[in-house]
């Protein structure tokens, strides 16, 4: 659920309207400079030499979601909330894992859906799932943390939807889901959703309509923004990490192949996740420096669900005890994951 939208530039301009990634980034190679200015160097061409790696992964992407944009494939969401429970909770866990979707677009399409009747249970498995991974993040976690660890964390996204969605399902009669959604709820969408994201069908061949056209160019735009600049951010500050965090405390406090250091990576990560683009090379950066393998993969699904886009997209519309509800399905799904992948490797 990777909320890459955008609104007209102010007419204004203030320190409220200051974007907070490429201020960080000012901010940190400006403080590099004044403190320790041998180093800047090294931190500038540290992230430059990394966004070039990336960059046809960053490529990849853009297309990848501007494609699926132009065409409407998101409509194809609506078919995962059709048929029996079972069924639901399964392909809504697949396609939140697997399709790209900004939070302003899940917003209004839940809330329709939880207002009509669907199972709790199926919308639980596509939120759990949705934010944790979608293409462009595989391609760029495949490109900084490797391919296996990408599936690994594609499959782990699904599983723990299925396990919030069936975890729902068989506790539906208790108190804490009943009644789920909030009544102040929205119901509409804002400017960057368009008319209506999720109706109609996709039209694969959108370069025959000049209004699919300028949304391809539109959102490819707008997504190669985003990614350069979360990307920047992170590699700036992996190169700072690498410079000056001793490993030997990365080490201590997240290595080994304990049950405490996965638990530990996962509760750390809820907390102090930026983003899924600008988690994986922060995350390569530690381990270098010594996290294992596990913590780093409960670290990146607990962020994942707990991310500030995410996070707001299900307090929007649920009471508080289902909020809690889906904080805690995909903590304890995070450390799972982290237990077998560190199994795994």
């Amino acid at each position: 659920m990777a909320d890459t939208s955008s609104s007209p530039l102010p007419k204004k301009y203030s320190l409220r309207n200051l974007d907070g990634a490429w201020t960080a980034i000012v901010v940190a190679l400006v403080a590099v400079a004044v403190f320790v200015p041998n180093d800047l160097g090294y931190v500038v061409q540290f992230t430059i030499k990394n966004l070039g790696y990336t960059g046809i992964f960053i490529t990849f992407a853009v297309f990848l979601v501007s494609y699926l944009r132009a065409s409407g494939a998101e409509t194809l969401v609506a078919s995962a909330f059709q048929g029996n429970q079972f069924k639901m909770i399964i392909l809504a866990s697949m396609v939140g894992g697997l399709l790209p979707f900004c939070s302003c677009e899940v917003i209004p399409f839940v809330a329709a859906l939880l207002a009509l009747g669907t199972p709790l249970s199926a919308v639980m498995a596509f939120w759990l799932a949705s934010p944790i991974m979608d293409p462009p993040m595989f391609l760029i976690t495949s490109g900084t943390l490797g391919v296996d660890f990408a599936i690994a964390k594609t499959v782990a996204a699904v599983s723990i939807g299925m396990m919030g969605g069936f975890g729902v399902m068989l506790f539906n009669a208790s108190p804490i889901f009943a009644n789920p959604l909030k009544e102040t709820a929205p119901t509409g969408c804002n400017s960057c959703c368009g008319s209506d994201p999720l109706s109609g069908k996709p039209v694969w061949k959108f370069w025959k309509e000049s209004e699919r056209v300028k949304t391809f160019k539109e959102v490819a735009i707008e997504n190669a923004l985003f990614l350069i600049k979360w990307l920047t951010l992170a590699y700036v500050f992996e190169a700072l990490m690498l410079r000056f965090v001793p490993a030997e405390w990365i080490a201590g406090f997240l290595g080994g192949d304990g049950l405490g250091t996965i638990i530990l990576g996962a509760f750390v990560g809820a907390p102090a996740y930026l983003n899924g683009y600008a988690a994986a090379p922060l995350v390569q950066g530690l381990i270098e420096q010594g996290m294992s393998q596990g913590a780093a993969m409960s670290f990146m699904m607990a962020g994942g669900v707990s991310c500030i886009p995410a996070a707001i997209a299900v307090w929007a519309l649920v009471k508080t005890r289902v909020f809690l509800a889906y904080l805690s399905f995909g903590i304890i799904g995070s450390i799972f994951a982290g237990i077998l992948w560190a199994a795994y490797v």
